[in-house]
C-alpha cells in the first residue's frame, strides 16, 4: 500500500509532506486503511488486537475453544503469543456460543473415545482440559446424549 502511494505521489510530482498538508492525514489515512482492508474494525482497535480478533475467528472455524481455551491459545507462547490483554480483547470481541463450542469438543472426543456422563463433564471442564465452565460441560454431555 505505501509503495503504490509513494509511486502515485511521485508521478504527480507531489512529496508526501506536500501531500500531508494539503489532505488531512488524521481523517484520510484510517478511512484508507479500513476500505482497503474491508475490516470491520474501528479506530479503536490496534493492530495487535485486530489481528488477535482474526486469529480468534479462524481459529473458531476449525476447531471448538472454550473461552479460556481461545485465551490461552492466543496468548500463549506455545500458541499465537499475543499480549495477554489483547488475548482476551479479541475473545471479549467474537461473538461464540461457548455451550455449542462445548457441545462441538463432546462430539470430537466421542468419535475417538468412550465418556460416561461425569467422565465428559469433567474432561471439558478442567483445568488441564478444555477448561469450559461446569455448566457448558453439562450442557455438551446431555446435548451429546451421556447425560
Amino acid at each position: 500500500m505505501s509503495a503504490a502511494i509513494l509511486v502515485a505521489l511521485a508521478a504527480s510530482g507531489e512529496t508526501s509532506t506536500s501531500s500531508q498538508s494539503s489532505n488531512a492525514p488524521a481523517q484520510s489515512e484510517p478511512a484508507k486503511s479500513n476500505s482497503e482492508n474491508n475490516k470491520p474494525s474501528g479506530p479503536h482497535y490496534t493492530p495487535s488486537q485486530q489481528n488477535a480478533i482474526d486469529a480468534a475467528h479462524n481459529y473458531l472455524e476449525n476447531t471448538p475453544f472454550s473461552k479460556a481455551g481461545l485465551i490461552q491459545q492466543l496468548s500463549s507462547s506455545a500458541g499465537d503469543g499475543y499480549p495477554h490483554q489483547d488475548a482476551v480483547f479479541a475473545v471479549d470481541h467474537v461473538h461464540v456460543n461457548y455451550d455449542e463450542q462445548a457441545a462441538k469438543a463432546a462430539k470430537n472426543y466421542l468419535s475417538t473415545s468412550s465418556f460416561s456422563c461425569q467422565g465428559m463433564i469433567q474432561q471439558l471442564s478442567s483445568s488441564a482440559g478444555d477448561q469450559y465452565t461446569t455448566a457448558q460441560a453439562e450442557y455438551a454431555a446431555k446435548k451429546v446424549g451421556l447425560c
